[in-house]
């Protein structure tokens, strides 16, 4: 049994070519073997949002507080707020992040394949956003 005591592992912020706006993502755990599945905090600012990006083997958020936009690919922009669970099923291209006026704050879990949880795409447009 392991436990992580808040605080001990450092905040960050959402690297500039993943993320637009201001985001900081505080590490829940690591996948650590056998287990594939890795946790984070992730906090956006008002009008923040992630880039397009996909999941090998899915995506689970838990909205923890705030309001924000979720969206897949081809589909409307969806409304979330605290205590919606989302899941993005394996490989469907989506974004996420928070709304235009207010923050969001949610815990983001997903599963491992060869080393790797995301693939990473092109930016959300303010066009794109805005929908």
């Amino acid at each position: 049994m392991r436990i992580a005591r808040a605080g001990s592992q450092p905040s960050g912020g959402g690297p500039v070519e993943y993320f637009t706006g201001s985001v900081r993502v505080d590490p829940l755990f690591p996948a650590t073997a056998p287990s594939r599945m890795s946790g984070g905090l992730v906090t956006f600012e008002p009008g923040a949002r992630s880039a397009w990006h996909t999941h090998p083997v899915g995506q689970v958020l838990v909205v923890t507080s705030g309001l924000g936009w979720v969206q897949r690919e081809g589909g409307p922009v969806e409304e979330i707020r605290p205590g919606d669970v989302v899941w993005i099923p394996p490989g469907v291209k989506h974004w996420h992040g928070a709304a235009a006026a207010t923050g969001i704050t949610h815990i983001a879990l997903q599963e491992h394949v060869d080393g790797r949880a995301v693939e990473w795409m092109e930016k959300v447009s303010d066009e794109q956003y805005r929908r």
